[in-house]
């Protein structure tokens, strides 16, 4: 028997974008393409979508403007191609927009965490800041944390203020009111 030797095939950043384009994710999955890998999510859970709930009631009934909130906008950012959790932008601002859309006007994304933490924590944090979305808001629900990081500058945010599920937390202007995280318990 002859060995034959390796043959290792290259495959470039756009060659992934259009396979990732090409995806037929299954109902309810959602697939993201994140610092070059395509990462397929499965239906969150009833924790993750009672967060997610609470969010948005609050964000609605309590913010001092109003906003829409998006929740499976697909953003395009410098490090791939995102669908936060929830996005809130301007009344109608995605109204002519593709499935894909530049994050240009997002006033804020937020994250719920779920299989796999460390990518809401760091990769998509990174990949918020580098499109300047001025505020990124984490509900870490295996810290029992909720983070909103501000101020975004390269490819990550200059503030943060981090509070446990149960505490306040102060979210700024547009926004203007507190955040109760304590149903997050």
């Amino acid at each position: 028997m002859v060995a034959m030797p390796a043959v290792e095939r290259l495959v470039g950043p756009e060659e992934v974008l259009q396979a990732f384009l090409k995806l037929d994710t299954p109902p309810g999955f959602k697939a993201e393409l994140i610092e070059g890998d395509i990462v397929v999510t499965p239906p969150p859970d009833g924790e993750h979508e009672s967060a997610f709930a609470l969010l948005n009631r609050q964000f609605m009934r309590k913010a001092e403007a109003e906003f829409d909130l998006y929740g499976t906008k697909g953003l395009i950012v410098p490090t791939g191609r995102f669908i936060p959790d929830g996005t809130i932008a301007p009344v109608g601002h995605f109204l002519n927009a593709d499935s894909w859309a530049d994050p240009a006007g997002v006033l804020l994304v937020f994250e719920v965490t779920s299989t796999n933490p460390t990518k809401d924590r760091e990769q998509k944090r990174r990949g918020y800041a580098a499109a300047g979305i001025p505020c990124y808001l984490l509900v870490d629900r295996s810290k029992g944390m909720v983070t909103l990081f501000t101020e975004p500058k390269g490819d990550d945010y200059l503030a943060r203020n981090e509070v446990p599920f149960g505490k306040p937390l102060d979210l700024p202007a547009p926004f203007s009111f507190t955040l109760d995280t304590a149903p997050l318990r």
